[in-house]
């Protein structure tokens, strides 16, 4: 079982910066592919990018690509997602998902983390 905590969200002027962590329980999280997603309201979730259990590979949406930098700390069992150049259309309530097998099947789940941006 592993637990995500995200944390980090919050307010900000279009055109900033955000930075949301995961923290995660359990001592195989190096093990686990992880993957950030994001819900708006009256919108299906959707997938922001993900980033393998070694750090080496990352992949994104193309609509936050060149904004958006998904980094991983094995020894603190933290993601993390660096976010720039945000745009209203980011807010949203931010996920992070464990992908314990690497198959694209998110298995754990955080509670979220709102990110609103204003205009």
């Amino acid at each position: 079982q592993v637990q995500l905590v995200e944390s980090g969200g919050g307010l900000v002027q279009a055109g900033g910066s955000l930075r949301l962590s995961c923290a995660a329980s359990g001592r195989t999280f190096s093990s686990y592919d992880m993957g950030w997603f994001r819900q708006a309201p009256g919108k299906e979730r959707e997938f922001v990018g993900a980033i393998s259990w070694s750090g080496y590979n990352t992949r994104y949406a193309e609509s936050v690509k060149g904004r958006f930098t998904i980094s991983r700390d094995n020894a603190v069992n933290t993601v993390y997602l660096q976010m720039n150049s945000l745009k209203p259309e980011d807010t949203a309530v931010y996920y992070c998902a464990a992908d314990p097998n690497s198959t694209g099947a998110y298995t754990y789940w955080g509670q979220g983390t709102q990110v609103t941006v204003a205009s």
